[in-house]
């Protein structure tokens, strides 16, 4: 199926990236740019405060509003400070990408009706499966 058949027929879907990352070879930072050239409203939490591409990356939970998906880049240790947050923004689903599964949390996300997958959101991306 071409490109632009995808991209005509995809449903914005705003996106929390989890683990944004300055280095712009980390998955986190690539997904960032395809998710916003794909035409999906992104935000980001990171470390420290930055902008990648248009996103303005920022370092606190903000109460942000409207997100669909969330799409974790941090390892279940480090998920732990964000699990309250994440259900409380009541997302419609949430990806586990590759080093960040989780399976205490994916199964607290989907008792509380959250879609989750351990998945990859570049491959999602790519092959219109987002």
């Amino acid at each position: 199926m071409p490109a632009f058949f995808i991209q005509y027929n995809m449903v914005a879907k705003k996106t929390l990236v989890i683990g944004a990352s300055t280095n712009p070879e980390q998955y986190s930072h690539i997904a960032i740019l395809r998710l916003s050239k794909a035409g999906h409203p992104v935000e980001a939490i990171g470390r420290t405060p930055f902008t990648i591409g248009e996103v303005d990356v920022c370092n606190v939970q903000e109460p942000f509003e409207g997100i669909h998906t969330v799409t974790m880049y941090l390892n279940e240790a480090r998920q732990l400070d964000f699990q309250d947050y994440i259900l409380s923004l009541h997302p419609s689903r949430i990806i586990f990408n590759p080093g960040a599964e989780n399976t205490s949390f994916k199964q607290i996300a989907e008792n509380a009706g959250i879609e989750t997958l351990n998945a990859c959101t570049l491959v999602m991306l790519a092959t219109g499966a987002y």
